[in-house]
């Protein structure tokens, strides 16, 4: 972690201050390299599935197109092959009919320029990539918000609808509830411009709690945060 995040999270609120030292450093390493083409294909196939079999299908996908003059220096195809991949063919790799047709999608609209390639994305900010990528069939604002933090690197990304950060907060701050997201976000502000790192400390939270490792917040803190 940088340590002059750390030292404005810490002055901002007294129970991440109690997250950061239980958790220590944050660890959040975004992959850059990855063009936003290939995070769609990724983040499609994992969606309402765990790791393993989003994985597995992954492979089977990337297998498809393994011909040397059909995969030249990557593990995945280019759109233009994937759209000239039968639909049966997606859906024997275990892809839904909804996943193979926002697969599709995905290369079509890369293809269109709507999704960018990763040299043009340093010149759009946080809520211009999510109004192009939302155009984007079986995309939702989740999926951009992960595409965000996980390859961009983007600093200031909040998930609110995110459960794993609602969970995460309710433990943290000791409430009964989850927020909502307007809450969430209301009470995120603080955080800024580094609530990507504060979302890793609340998806740490859950971890701690599990571990018997939470530290209790401050009295103070806990009556003055609000869930509705």
């Amino acid at each position: 972690m940088n340590p002059a995040t750390e030292a404005a999270l810490t002055a901002a609120d007294p129970v991440m201050a109690g997250l950061i030292r239980a958790a220590g450093p944050c660890t959040l390493r975004p992959v850059p390299r990855r063009q936003p083409y290939e995070s769609l294909l990724s983040a499609i196939a994992h969606q309402q599935l765990n790791g393993t079999a989003a994985a597995a299908i992954l492979r089977r996908f990337q297998a498809l197109y393994l011909q040397p003059d059909r995969l030249p220096r990557s593990r995945y195809p280019r759109p233009e092959a994937v759209l000239a991949t039968t639909d049966e063919a997606l859906r024997g790799v275990g892809l839904s009919r909804a996943k193979t047709l926002a697969v599709k999608d995905v290369a079509s609209k890369t293809l269109a320029g709507i999704v960018p390639p990763r040299r043009q994305v340093a010149g759009l900010d946080d809520e211009a990539l999510i109004e192009r990528l939302l155009q984007v069939r079986g995309v939702g604002r989740w999926t951009v918000e992960m595409f965000l933090m996980f390859t961009l690197g983007r600093p200031d990304v909040l998930p609110v609808a995110d459960y794993g950060v609602q969970n995460g907060f309710r433990l943290a701050y000791a409430k009964r509830e989850l927020p909502t997201a307007k809450a969430l976000g209301t009470f995120g502000a603080r955080w800024a411009p580094y609530r990507t790192t504060a979302a890793w400390y609340l998806w740490r939270a859950v971890d701690l709690h599990k571990a018997g490792q939470l530290p209790a917040p401050p009295r103070r803190a806990a009556r003055k945060t609000a869930t509705r």
